[in-house]
């Protein structure tokens, strides 16, 4: 991983990380200002407190300038540590019981109420308007014809996708019904560990020839094994209905190197960009890919507080520092310990960026303002709230333009 990689990666997580502590949490707080929605204390404050502990700790690896292999596996460790918390305070808050109006609220919400019930009373609504809905649906065929694709462009799409679509299906293992085929199946187990041999050839530059047959020799004797195995407990009609948990692991272990394949192509590409139009990597990392990675979290949470009640917005207002938690501990963890491990016993060198801590500063100050703000106010999620973590967040973003321009 080098320097431009480090630096757009860093700003990301921390990007994306203040994106939804402040916007996301700042537009919740303003939407349900009027309903006088109340969060749990204990769980609030061991978020953020916790939060503050892990950038203090990121805080002081940047300045230090270096990230050593056991220290990477102690910044991940610290994701356990937090699990293990969130867990105990859990137990310990339940066995002393909720209040009255805990358990109102989480009545009143609906998130205890069996969903089947529901569940039920939409399909017997779509079986009473399943005619009146097929005549629509004709109807609506009939008029929008012009806005199907056509069978060229149908082509085209497909063409488009198969180059990305066709590896991916022959190395990621796949078991339900409905896409299931043995021969791919097969296939899928046996490239796979060709292709984390490659991955390795290519990320490792001081491979040396007898090293890299080595690796795509275990690769391929991996592969022979597996095909093999999966070729005679499998059937051609159906998955396979015990020991499926290699199977799940298989796959979710390669979707995983899939994403992490292409998450490389896209970052270089904005390094690319960046160098084209000039722009610095730190801003393409805060901006672009922090606000695409956060949409999901901001549609997400504020979807889950709008239909939820109470208890749906104490559940987004937790994964809005649960999340960003995980990305800082374990995706920045993890990275770190691939790095360090390809270099071991030198340390991984992290690039000295002033603006880094710059979003450090503005991170913890929007922490502390929900800190000391919400238990000021009862607890309760109103636009006082949203306006000061809109504002330094505003502050952040036209102070790094200023500073770019």
């Amino acid at each position: 991983m080098d320097s431009g990689t480090q630096d757009i990666g860093l700003n990301t997580v921390l990007g994306g990380a203040f994106f939804v502590t402040s916007v996301v949490v700042a537009t919740i707080s303003t939407v349900v200002h009027r309903k006088r929605v109340q969060v749990s204390k204990p769980a609030f404050v061991r978020d953020v407190c916790y939060f503050l502990l892990v950038l203090a700790s990121l805080i002081l690896i940047l300045i230090h300038g270096e990230m050593t292999l056991w220290g990477a596996m102690a910044l991940s460790s610290m994701y356990i540590v937090y699990v293990i918390l969130v867990y105990t305070i859990d137990v310990f808050w339940n066995s002393g019981g909720m209040d009255n109006m805990d358990l109102d609220s989480s009545y009143n919400s609906g998130l205890i109420i069996p969903i089947l019930n529901g569940t039920e009373k939409v399909e017997i609504a779509c079986l009473e308007e399943g005619n009146m809905e097929a005549e629509k649906g004709v109807e609506f065929r009939k008029c929008c014809c012009c806005l199907r694709t056509s069978a060229p462009c149908s082509m085209l799409l497909w063409v488009l996708e198969m180059p990305l679509y066709f590896p991916r299906r022959l190395t990621i293992p796949i078991v339900c019904q409905e896409r299931w085929s043995k021969p791919v199946a097969v296939v899928s187990v046996a490239l796979a560990p060709m292709l984390l041999s490659v991955l390795w050839d290519l990320q490792d530059g001081n491979l040396t020839f007898k090293t890299g047959l080595v690796v795509y020799g275990i690769g391929f004797l991996f592969g022979t094994i597996f095909a093999v195995l999966a070729y005679l407990t499998t059937e051609n009609s159906s998955p396979p209905k015990k020991c499926l948990f290699p199977w799940l692991a298989g796959g979710f272990l390669m979707s995983v190197v899939w994403s992490y394949i292409i998450a490389q192509e896209l970052v270089g590409l904005l390094i690319s960009l960046g160098y084209i139009l000039g722009i610095s990597h730190s801003v393409l990392g805060l901006t672009v890919l922090a606000w695409g990675n956060s949409l999901g979290d901001l549609i997400a949470n504020l979807t889950m507080t709008l239909n939820g009640g109470q208890e749906g917005a104490q559940m987004a207002i937790s994964g809005c520092y649960a999340g960003p938690i995980f990305n800082t501990l374990f995706g920045l963890g993890l990275s770190f310990i691939g790095s360090a491990w390809y270099g071991y016993p030198s340390p991984v060198q992290i690039p000295q960026d002033p603006y880094l801590l710059e979003t450090l500063g503005f991170l913890v100050a929007g922490l502390l303002w929900a800190l000391l703000v919400l238990p000021m106010r009862d607890m309760r999620l109103d636009g006082f709230l949203g306006g000061g973590l809109f504002l330094i967040y505003l502050t952040s973003m036209s102070l790094r333009l200023i500073q770019v321009v």
